[in-house]
């Protein structure tokens, strides 16, 4: 009897874990292109869950995750890139970011391709 506690529990860990689904990680890695309304165009790469990887005007800026109330959000080296949907047609947004934590001057409002 003392056997069968133990295992129940176990089993159902590993029951509800063979239901999980591991995150699709293909498409992170992908690079997206934005075109923006001023012209320019921003490519973000999603390395890992926590970080985004943006070149915008011929530099390199690799941002972490911040706080949303929406969307994607990453934040570092002075900007701030905040991305709503994904795939063709969804929106990225680039603004200054601020040293007190809020978002400053919008720079580049973007559409993906």
């Amino acid at each position: 009897m003392r056997m069968i506690r133990f295992l129940v529990p176990g089993a159902t860990v590993l029951a509800l874990a063979a239901c999980a689904t591991a995150p699709d990680t293909s498409s992170s890695r992908a690079e997206v292109s934005y075109g923006c309304e001023s012209g320019a165009t921003v490519l973000a790469s999603y390395p890992d869950t926590d970080h985004a990887r943006i070149q915008y005007q011929g530099r390199s800026h690799m941002l972490a995750i911040a706080v949303s109330a929406s969307g994607a959000r990453y934040v570092g080296e002075g900007i701030e890139w905040w991305t709503k949907g994904s795939g063709p047609g969804s929106s990225g947004s680039l603004f200054a970011h601020l040293s007190d934590g809020t978002s400053g001057e919008l720079l580049e409002n973007c559409t993906a391709r």
